[in-house]
């Protein structure tokens, strides 16, 4: 059976990577996807959207839905054309913009009539799912479960030295889903950073012609990416290899740990993910605690991610 999914996007190069592999993928039923702030600005995120819905074919459509414009800091948020385009699609640009989206409770709708069958997965800014936690707690409860792209557990961030971008751009909505939220996996830095998809891959990928967005996009990504790091050797896909866990959790290793995240604002460990790995340390009974992935193997990746992305089987 298919996994449903609800997903929460900002709308970057990462994010349609994620898309573009739903849309392929025979194992995934994407059941609506929340247009948010992030990489590009709400508005165009939801433009962004619309043109990528024109790809996906009558039966795995989905219904666009209007997320946050900004975060629960109320702070001005700052968007990355320089790595994701004006648009979230590299040096892509949309032929017409519609801004076509349904209303934010939508996702009540949708949670309700999924239940226990839906899981959650956010690889953008966490307010608009921080936001449900708010105004529906319960109702966030009977939700299967909630994958959530963020965090980086004493391992360099991509912000500052300690913080990743969705936890670093509203650590307020990122304090809260790690507060309330239940049955919630993090995919941390410690593993997407890890996630490469070479330039050998995506000319590969083209080479199949399944999809004509991906080379454009992933090759406007490396060049910042390779800008940075002279020795990388691909850009990381980390939300597309988030939207893959709930699939193949046997990429990775977990531990169940309490999470804090601060919310200092201004300083470098503003959105830092904290906790202790002391081994030694007992924690209280009540303590929240949430799967977070730290380990990472990448043959798997590699093999299921090619098979999905060319339509041949990799092993």
């Amino acid at each position: 059976m298919k996994k449903k999914i609800l997903l929460f996007a900002d709308v970057g190069i990462d994010d349609i990577a994620a898309l573009i592999y739903a849309n392929l993928s025979e194992d995934i039923q994407l059941v609506g996807v929340v247009a948010d702030y992030g990489n590009v600005p709400r508005e165009r995120a939801i433009q962004t959207a619309n043109y990528l819905l024109t790809f996906v074919p009558e039966g795995k459509k989905f219904p666009i839905i209007g997320g946050a414009e900004i975060p629960m800091t109320a702070k001005e948020p700052t968007f990355y054309p320089e790595i994701h385009g004006e648009y979230g699609m590299g040096p892509i640009i949309p032929d017409v913009l519609v801004d076509k989206y349904e209303n934010f409770f939508e996702i009540v709708t949708i949670i309700k009539k999924f239940g226990k069958d839906l899981t959650i997965v956010s690889i953008g800014r966490l307010t608009s799912l921080a936001t449900m936690y708010v105004l529906y707690p319960d109702l966030m409860g009977t939700v299967k479960d909630t994958y959530v792209m963020g965090g980086a557990f004493w391992v360099p961030g991509n912000v500052t030295a300690v913080s990743e971008a969705n936890f670093y751009s509203d650590p307020v909505a990122a304090r809260v889903v790690m507060n309330y939220g239940e049955n919630v996996t993090i995919i941390p830095l410690n593993v997407t950073d890890y996630a490469i998809v070479t330039p050998q891959m995506v000319d590969y990928i083209d080479s199949k012609g399944l999809t004509e967005l991906f080379k454009p996009m992933l090759d406007y990504y490396y060049v910042f990416y390779k800008e940075r790091n002279p020795d990388i050797q691909g850009s990381p896909v980390h939300d597309a290899i988030t939207l893959m866990a709930p699939l193949y959790e046997d990429m990775f290793t977990f531990k169940e740990l309490p999470v804090f995240v601060g919310t200092t604002e201004g300083r470098v460990d503003q959105g830092q993910s904290i906790t202790d790995i002391r081994p030694y340390i007992k924690f209280e009974n009540n303590a929240k605690k949430h799967r977070i992935a730290f380990g990472f193997d990448y043959k798997k990746f590699y093999n299921r991610f090619m098979t999905v992305m060319t339509g041949e089987t990799f092993e």
